[in-house]
């Protein structure tokens, strides 16, 4: 790709530029292109004198001057360069003494709400800013090949941080657009806000770059067990890689913190959440070996992460919790205490514990559960402090909250994958708990609903006793799930949990057990609607022995078969 680009025929003038002052055209010096934008604008002298553009070429290249050759036009003086074998004019101002000075830019703009990091390698927030922002640039980190900067330090409000350069624009009117305007804002606007979620349209669709890694490859369909972070499960992984092994599983999902549940003494528990440090077991080596021997074996391995329900990280953190307006304490929603999703020092936390566990023990990706703010809470919203700093509505914290994610996980080589309701992928509103499907889609690299089938209430999309029928309400399901990919820009992969449990005694003391078969159909009914990018078991206790009666189901390749239209 050539990087110089020329304006209109000024090629032919270039050939034939004539000096008018140039006291000694032998005197050269090294100097950088700069600019204010990744392209520096060059020019070059017509024969009747006249300064011309005559197209750009990247800043932070290196250029030779001739200091003693020149021309005056008004205030400005142009100075003669060679740049990659041919001759231009530069104002002063358009040349750096070194590299590091060929980024110019005072100011930029904020085109999407980002976070503002503190500390790039801890991954420390410092703030947020907002779409239209002005921040000033005080610095940044290094100069990409493409003339862009991959990260700026800005001062935002008397707040320093770096704020990713992906994010930011160099005008204020190219802030305040929003993608593809005209086709995406009427879809999202007319998507209701029935239950206090947060309205669609302010959440933002700029296109994402999903990542790939040279040493780390996602399956293009992952076939996936759960494990817990049980002792006795992860002792036993020999047996759990030898039941895969006969089947086709390419991916296991591992616990590394569930609510009151933490699985190893990491050192982002001991800075962010004593308790949890206190609980977790004595562990690592036995996470360090248990991963090391699944890549041995060739399986793509996912370490899952609880993130705003953590009783034991309010139990240090109180004010980071949802609490109650009356009293100041932390609220106690279905038997667990809640960080609130709009509070940063949850953040740090989560994503602090899975770099650390990417680093320790080499997960491929982390998974993300809990994502979203407590289900049925309609009837006491009134009496609960959420703490919203930054005056967020929910589905735009969540929404924020898995681009920093993203961003700093991605930094270690790892992919992330979120975790959403079901529900999540019904048309026209936004959840009450903050999942907009479209929103989190956009960002994450996969997205995995969580559609059971005992948790269909009877007659959900026409159909009779879900739960009875894994087929039907997966298909339907997966047709909706469609529908929302379809709005998003780009989309994440899906990869979906599947029921492994029986009908829950609850629902229906006649359902039927999940057992191969019932599991089969479940996973037959997301491929049939499309839905390629695989499955994850959700099977709490992880007990192989159920495992096993379900072999059958985990031993079909349903990506091969979608594929010869055998779904």
């Amino acid at each position: 790709m050539k990087r110089l680009l020329l304006k209109g025929s000024l090629w032919a003038l270039i050939m034939g530029l004539t000096l008018t002052s140039c006291k000694d055209p032998e005197v050269t010096e090294q100097r950088f292109l700069a600019s204010a934008t990744p392209q520096t604008t060059l020019y070059t002298l017509s024969e009747e004198g006249e300064i011309l553009e005559a197209g750009t070429f990247l800043r932070g290249t290196e250029v030779t001057l001739y200091p003693n050759c020149s021309e005056k036009r008004g205030e400005e003086r142009f100075y003669k360069v060679l740049v990659d074998g041919a001759t231009f004019y530069l104002p002063e101002g358009s040349l750096s003494l070194d590299r590091r000075g060929a980024v110019r830019e005072e100011a930029v703009w904020v085109r999407t709400p980002a976070t503002l990091i503190a500390d790039p390698e801890r991954s420390t927030i410092a703030g947020f800013a907002d779409k239209n922002a002005k921040l000033t640039v005080v610095g940044y980190d290094s100069l990409r090949h493409d003339g862009t900067v991959a990260t700026y330090r800005v001062n935002h409000n008397g707040t320093e941080g770096y704020i990713y350069s992906k994010y930011t624009v160099f005008t204020p009117e190219e802030a305040a657009l929003r993608y593809k305007a005209d086709l995406y804002d009427p879809i999202h606007k007319a998507v209701r806000n029935s239950f206090g979620g947060g309205a669609a349209i302010g959440c933002d669709f700029y296109p994402v770059e999903k990542p790939t890694f040279e040493n780390n490859h996602m399956p293009t369909a992952c076939y996936s067990l759960y494990l817990n972070s049980g002792t006795g499960v992860l002792r036993n992984i020999e047996s759990y890689i030898a039941l895969a092994k006969e089947s086709k599983i390419n991916t296991f999902v591992i616990d590394i913190k569930d609510n009151e549940s933490p699985g190893f003494k990491a050192e982002a528990m001991a800075t962010y959440s004593p308790t949890n440090h206190k609980r977790a077991g004595d562990k690592e080596e036995l996470y360090r070996k248990v991963v090391s021997r699944l890549h041995d074996e060739g399986f793509y391995v996912v370490g899952r992460i609880t993130c705003f329900k953590d009783s034991y990280f309010v139990k240090d953190n109180p004010q980071c919790a949802i609490t109650e307006r009356a009293t100041g304490e932390p609220f106690k929603h279905n038997k667990a205490y809640w960080p609130s999703g709009f509070d940063r020092r949850v953040w740090e936390f989560n994503v602090a514990l899975a770099k650390e566990s990417v680093e320790k023990f080499g997960f491929n990706e982390i998974n993300f559960d809990y994502v979203r703010f407590p289900d049925r809470m309609t009837r006491v919203e009134d009496i609960v402090d959420y703490h919203n700093r930054y005056g967020e509505s929910k589905v735009q914290a969540i929404q924020r909250f898995v681009q920093y994610a993203c961003d700093e996980i991605h930094k270690v080589g790892a992919y992330v994958s979120v975790d959403v309701f079901g529900e999540s992928a019904n048309p026209g509103y936004t959840t009450a708990y903050g999942q907009y499907w479209p929103a989190i889609s956009n960002v994450a690299d996969v997205i995995s609903g969580m559609p059971y089938p005992d948790h269909f209430s009877n007659g959900y999309y026409g159909i009779s006793k879900p739960w009875n029928n894994p087929y039907d309400i997966l298909y339907q399901w997966g047709l909706r799930v469609q529908e929302r990919q379809n709005v998003t820009p780009t989309p994440a992969v899906v990869r979906t949990w599947v029921q492994a449990y029986n009908v829950m005694r609850h629902v229906d003391r006649n359902g039927i057990a999940y057992d191969a078969e019932n599991v089969e159909k479940e996973i037959r009914g997301l491929y049939a609607a499309g839905l390629t990018g695989g499955y994850i078991t959700w099977l709490a206790s992880s007990n192989i022995e159920k495992y096993r009666q379900q072999l059958g189901a985990f031993q079909k390749d349903y990506y091969a078969d979608w594929k010869a239209g055998e779904n």
